[in-house]
């Protein structure tokens, strides 16, 4: 389950917000499917050594957004996510890149900062 699970204890990303979006790639990649049973909240705190009140944190964030639901005396599940028919999966790539773009906009840069950021960068990386 840990490995599932990775958070970096040396990024200046929040704990927190690591778990989350860690969870929501899980989610979106296909690693965790509708219906499918998540580990408790006491479970997911003791297996990465973090603070309970931080996984239920995230926990209840994702019921908001609408990523989890919640049975009482069954556990936290993974909600069947409404999308549209005509909806395209996104790819494990634009996964990354939509979380790389919420953790820039929650740190406070702004999208067009984001876009010019994401272009210098593979401006460089072509020419190396």
């Amino acid at each position: 389950m840990q490995d599932a699970f990775e958070i970096d204890e040396s990024s200046s990303t929040p704990i927190w917000l690591q778990l989350k979006n860690r969870i929501v790639y899980l989610i979106a990649s296909g690693y965790y499917k509708p219906g499918d049973k998540l580990p408790t909240v006491r479970e997911l705190a003791i297996a990465l050594k973090i603070n309970y009140n931080t996984v239920n944190k995230v926990y209840l964030s994702l019921l908001h957004d609408g990523y989890l639901m919640s049975r009482r005396g069954k556990g936290t599940f993974v909600n069947e996510l409404a999308r549209p028919a005509e909806a395209v999966e996104d790819s494990p790539a634009d996964t990354v890149i939509d979380m790389m773009i919420n953790q820039c906009l929650e740190l406070g840069v702004p999208l067009d900062d984001v876009v010019n950021q994401v272009t210098r960068r593979v401006a460089r990386r072509r020419e190396s």
